[in-house]
């Protein structure tokens, strides 16, 4: 019995020599980049029993489940929204990392547990099975050695329960590990990591480290200032990176890019701290230029998820000169929105709104956002084509469940029609702010389904409406500077790669103008929908706007001919020495054009008659006053047949005007009413001159015809200064 329990104990330190090996080899396949992590991670002592809780929930929702006749460990029922409390943000970071860690081990850990013989546990209910896979992990990453507890840590009961539970089969366990290492003919553990998940993992440890430049704090010049007495030397491109490096973004200007390598060491310096430098994926800082760029002076963006609150910050940094308002969407509690403001301050951004509504529950009139422009759609994604996974979840606040999508290397077809599903109806929603002018829509996805069909989709279901202009894609001020073949597409796409993240991008922005004729009618509706009239424009009865139309036909066809009197008689009156009257046959005729046709033309017969009478009239009988009783009865009887009004009495005013006859050379005006229906003469009001000028005998010296056009002339340019008479005088022959 003694050799056997010696043997035990020797195959035990084995295993453990064994495990130490395994460690070491793990270390020599990373990077040299990643050794002193990697050292790190060996040496310490396990965590707070608060990480193991929180971890144990996290893997409770993304642990691999198998089908009814293969599960041998059960996992008790699944929670897909567990509450956690993370005390703070290194906490949080590593119940992540511990949670995923144990993911990509599943399978190994649970043959462990069989084959040690330690599961199944009856005082362990399956509720706890998570977190006992959970602290498996973290134990056979110490060496199988007990972890320290800190004086100041707060104790859980369930831990401590099972982390004694397992290190007393701790020999059993690493002789279980042993035997599977043997099977698999593993020459390490990380054979037992899927493949897709150890390139993503090699993908990430050498993606280039992002940083934006806060100028609320720092300007780009310090911040180089600064980089330079540190020891670093700026290269061209993100491809010349070595160690002590660094490169300015193609892409956006205030972003510089390091090598991977000097992640730890940047973060502790005092850049990092005073947040003048913010670490971020660069899709992030490409949706918000985007955004910027769209933006009209004094606009306002809505952002429509919270995302993560540094690219809310630098969107806030971009647009502090514009004095524009940033609208930050789904902060659901008040201690959520302490949190963010806190942040906020401390980065020194103050033109921030937080909004308690999602995105999808703000009403497009809302009267907060009336000066909202732009808006920035960054929906939640499958985030495959994201450099760092854990990263992007961490950051954005995004769903554990990426984890188990990576781990798996795709996404199921119904999570996949459930994403694309929610972000049309998003982007759909942006379409009906009908006083935005730009949305810009961007993923860090790598299925069609999510990028490219969702928004033609979107500009597909004509949500716009006809009375508004639509909304057409445009290509992202990036395709310009881009030597990829997404510069040639309407769409700016990068694909994953050692360099950089996946990230898609569309920009749609409404039409500036269309070739089609749009109705007066149509723009009005349109400028009264967006309540820009104030109750200007009010639609008319059917009637009104038929009376209105006739009269104008009827204007159409006097304005050149009976008016014409009117305003060339105003105009003589104002320059001669003494006022002509002429006869109301003339402003009746403008009114009842049509009915009084044959009286027009009977005057002008009448007239052409006495036309010579009136021509050798003496030129005193301008200047007398004299009482229109003295007519003889025929002028009477034509007044009566040109107007159904009845005769009054209208004495004609002194010949001694104020006005001064001198600027004016006297000259034989006629006014010519002609019935384009009728083909009889034009009816010709003679006026009484003085003595004729130079300029009225050439006049008299005209044939007809040349007279004819002079008075046409004449008449057209005293049409532009002339406005209607208030009274119109009778025209008498005496």
């Amino acid at each position: 019995m003694p050799d056997s329990e010696s043997n035990l104990v020797s195959s035990h330190v084995d295993v453990i020599n064994g495990t130490s090996v395994l460690s070491e080899m793990k270390i020599s396949d990373e990077k040299r980049s990643v050794e002193k992590r990697a050292v790190t991670q060996i040496e310490k002592n396990g965590y707070p029993d608060s990480i193991y809780i929180n971890a144990a929930k996290i893997f409770q929702g993304i642990h691999t489940e198998k089908s009814e006749d293969k599960i041998q460990v059960r996992y008790g029922g699944n929670s897909d929204s567990p509450m956690m409390a993370f005390k703070d943000e290194h906490s949080r970071r590593v119940s992540y990392e511990l949670a995923f860690n144990t993911l990509k081990y599943q399978n190994l850990l649970e043959e462990i547990l069989l084959d040690s013989r330690t599961y199944p546990c009856y005082s362990i209910p399956d509720e706890l099975t998570s977190l006992l896979v959970v602290i498996l992990y973290d134990l056979q990453d110490r060496k199988f050695k007990k972890r320290k507890i800190f004086a100041e840590e707060e104790l859980v009961a369930e831990v401590q329960e099972i982390e004694n539970y397992l290190y007393s089969y701790r020999t059993k366990l690493a002789a279980a590990l042993a035997r599977c290492r043997i099977k698999y003919d593993a020459l390490s553990i990380e054979y037992f990591v899927p493949e897709t998940i150890w390139k993503q993992e090699q993908r990430a440890s050498t993606l280039p480290l992002c940083f934006w430049i806060n100028t609320f704090k720092i300007s780009l010049e310090d911040v180089i200032r600064d980089l330079e007495m540190k020891g670093f030397r700026k290269v061209e491109s993100v491809s010349d990176l070595d160690h002590y490096t660094y490169a300015v973004d193609q892409h956006c200007h205030d972003v510089l890019v390091f090598p991977s390598s000097l992640r730890e060491e940047l973060l502790n310096l005092d850049l990092f701290a005073d947040c003048k430098l913010l670490l971020q994926d660069k899709s992030r800082s490409l949706a918000v230029h985007s955004a910027q760029a769209l933006l009209s002076e004094g606009g306002d963006i809505i952002m429509a998820h919270i995302g993560s609150h540094l690219t809310i910050a630098h969107m806030s940094v971009l647009t502090n000169s514009s004095r524009s308002k940033i609208f930050a969407c789904g902060v659901k509690s008040s201690a959520k929105e302490e949190e963010l403001r806190n942040s906020f301050s401390h980065m020194g951004c103050e033109n921030i709104q937080l909004l308690h509504e999602d995105f999808t529950e703000l009403e497009p009139t809302d009267p907060r956002l009336d000066k909202a422009k732009v808006i920035l759609l960054l929906p939640q994604c499958s985030g495959l084509g994201a450099g760092n996974p854990m990263e992007f979840i961490l950051s954005e606040n995004r769903d554990a469940g990426l984890l188990r999508d990576l781990f798996q290397g795709f996404v199921s077809e119904d999570k996949l029609s459930i994403l694309a599903e929610r972000q049309l109806n998003e982007l759909i929603h942006a379409l009906k702010f009908k006083k935005v002018q730009a949305i810009v829509y961007c993923t860090c996805s790598v299925y069609p389904e999510e990028n490219e069909l969702v928004v033609q989709k979107a500009l597909e279901s004509g949500v716009e409406g006809d009375k508004v202009r639509r909304y057409r894609v445009i290509p992202s001020v990036f395709s310009t500077c881009s030597n990829s073949e997404s510069s040639t597409e309407m769409f700016f796409k990068m694909e994953p790669s050692e360099i950089s993240s996946g990230c898609f991008l569309a920009v749609l922005e409404r039409e500036k103008g269309t070739s089609k004729k749009v109705s007066a009618k149509d723009i009005l509706d349109a400028a009264e929908e967006e309540n820009l009239l104030d109750g200007i424009a009010e639609e008319k009865p059917k009637e009104e706007v038929k009376k209105q139309k006739v009269k104008q036909r009827r204007r159409k066809v006097t304005a050149s001919k009976p008016k014409a009197a009117k305003l060339l008689h105003r105009q003589t009156g104002a320059n001669v020495k003494a006022e002509v009257p002429v006869s109301k046959a003339a402003s009746k005729i403008q009114e009842q054009h049509e009915g009084h046709v044959k009286a027009a033309s009977n005057a002008s017969q009448k007239t052409v008659h006495r036309k010579k009478a009136a021509s050798n009239a003496p030129q005193k009988t301008v200047h007398k006053k004299k009482v229109v009783s003295n007519t003889p009865q025929k002028t009477v009887h034509q007044k009566k047949a040109a107007s159904n009004t009845p005769q009054k009495k209208v004495h004609r005013t002194k010949a001694a005007s104020n006005i001064q006859q001198k600027n004016v050379p006297p000259t034989v005006s006629r006014v010519e009413l002609k019935n384009p229906h009728s083909h009889t003469a034009p009816l010709k009001v003679p006026k009484p001159t003085s003595h004729l000028s130079p300029l009225g005998k050439a006049y008299e010296r005209q044939t007809p015809a040349q007279k004819a056009h002079a008075e046409q002339i004449r008449l057209v340019l005293k049409l532009l200064a002339i406005t209607l008479p208030p009274l119109i005088t009778q025209y008498e022959r005496l």
